[in-house]
């Protein structure tokens, strides 16, 4: 139910209703200044923490791209949208299902998109019905003119001789203000979508954003050696096949190369910042940041990319900046899958009934009442180990909930995972065979079983 305040926004015409910028970083984990990262330089991003909500506990619902997003702009669950992989388009199973930006469309507000927002990867991925104005990703966002490769950094990290507004993440940034200066002297208020490639393989930015970090000053956490014993084959996708393991040689390469891209991404952010700013917009418009899944950079002997259950593939960072509402941070549980209806209540317009997310706008108002009281995420895995594959199917899957301390995750070969983050945040010391706590993994089994609509505690009732 939207609240008292978003329903009297409800009653004004549509030229007066807030206007929403969405950004979305392709594959950005928490490694951000203002999530704590002392070496990420990351000063836009915690500019606009520094005048939002920052959410220290989001998660994603899926931790691969196409699955994620169509999960979060559709405003349903993996379980609902059956895409569980990168190769199905968004609406296979979903038909005329309105996704978010649609919605808004609908409800009088222009539409501009730059970049990756849906999956890029061919028209069948695309959603035109979304939008008044479409920029696609292109070909030169994953592959750069050979004209500007100055060198390579690691296996995935490419250093580039250009300038930022000679790249394609320069372009997004550059081509996200053009809409923004355009759409505030028009007469209609507007929805702004910039997705943003970087930090996604390869790891690429001008030779600048490099030289912030020195390779030889960083590590992996691969964590002690012996926790590996005790994590199901199911639960780390190098054991069965499916991805590579993180560099053993030079390692701080890859991880400086993915920092890179960060820094270069948060720089074009700066540049939509500095718009709001320019154009006096931000009592009028709501800002929203955020990835479409947590990363890996080497955690638990070597996992790299996404499709993990564990911590640092399901949290995302998630900045929300809304007019009326004081900048803080909030350790409420909220999911991806929560932005549909909570851009929809903030900017005064009824949540549709299907939607499988809880408007988060109390937590705005007020960021530690009480909340959810567990977050959902699931993965596929395939059914044959080491058959090459990266993903199963909806029959074979795996699904982990978190309830803000405990974390409990069940494979489809029956094997288990419990974590007690109050003693064990990087999730080492697996304790589902534990007989001290079989009544924990018990319930949090149940909780898991039951599903997400248990899980809404205070949500479920505003």
């Amino acid at each position: 139910m939207a609240s008292a305040a978003c329903s009297a926004l409800a009653a004004e015409t549509p030229a007066h209703r807030l206007n929403v910028i969405h950004i979305i970083s392709d594959d950005l984990n928490n490694s951000l200044g203002t999530y704590g990262n002392l070496v990420v330089r990351s000063p836009n991003v915690d500019r606009l923490a520094a005048r939002g909500m920052r959410f220290d506990r989001a998660y994603c619902q899926y931790p691969t791209c196409n699955a994620s997003r169509t999960s979060l702009l559709s405003g349903r669950r993996p379980d609902t949208t059956r895409i569980v992989d990168n190769q199905t388009p968004h609406r296979t199973y979903l038909g005329d299902a309105i996704f978010l930006p649609e919605y808004f469309r609908k409800q009088g507000y222009r539409t501009l998109k730059v970049g990756k927002i849906f999956h890029s990867q061919g028209e069948p991925f695309e959603d035109p019905r979304s939008w008044d104005t479409d920029i696609r990703e292109e070909k030169r966002a994953k592959n750069p003119p050979k004209e500007q490769i100055l060198r390579r950094q690691g296996p995935d990290g490419i250093v580039l001789r250009a300038r930022d507004e000679d790249t394609w993440e320069g372009f997004v940034g550059r081509k996200a203000v053009e809409f923004i200066e355009d759409a505030a002297r028009g007469g209609k208020p507007f929805f702004v979508a910039a997705g943003f490639r970087m930090p996604h393989t390869p790891y690429t930015a001008p030779e600048k954003y490099f030289a912030l970090y020195n390779p030889d000053e960083l590590k992996p956490r691969l964590g002690p050696p012996e926790h590996l014993a005790n994590i199901p084959d199911q639960a780390v996708s190098y054991r069965i096949g499916v991805n590579p393991r993180f560099p053993t040689e030079r390692p701080g390469d890859t991880i400086a190369a993915y920092y890179s891209a960060i820094s270069f991404m948060d720089a074009q952010l700066g540049l939509i910042l500095d718009a709001l700013d320019r154009l006096d917009l931000w009592d009028s418009t709501v800002v929203v940041l955020h990835s479409d899944h947590g990363y890996h950079l080497g955690e638990h002997g070597g996992l790299w990319h996404k499709l993990s259950l564990f911590e640092e593939a399901a949290r995302v960072p998630l900045i929300v900046a809304a007019p009326g509402r004081n900048p803080g941070a909030s350790l409420g549980l909220v999911e991806l899958v929560d932005l549909y209806p909570t851009l929809a209540d903030l900017c005064g317009l009824e949540i549709p009934r299907e939607l499988e997310g809880a408007s988060f706008v109390p937590l705005l108002e007020d960021p530690i009442r009480p909340w959810k009281d567990a977050v959902f995420t699931v993965l596929t895995r395939p059914r044959v180990a080491n058959s090459g594959k990266k993903f199963g199917d909806i029959e074979s899957i795996g699904r982990t909930v978190f309830d803000g301390r405990w974390r409990f995750t069940l494979w489809p070969d029956g094997t288990t995972e419990l974590y007690d983050h109050h003693h064990d945040p990087f999730e080492y010391q697996n304790l589902a065979d534990d007989p001290a706590q079989r009544e924990r993994a018990g319930g949090m089994k149940q909780l898991l079983a039951r599903g997400w609509k248990a899980g809404l505690g205070a949500a479920g009732s505003e």
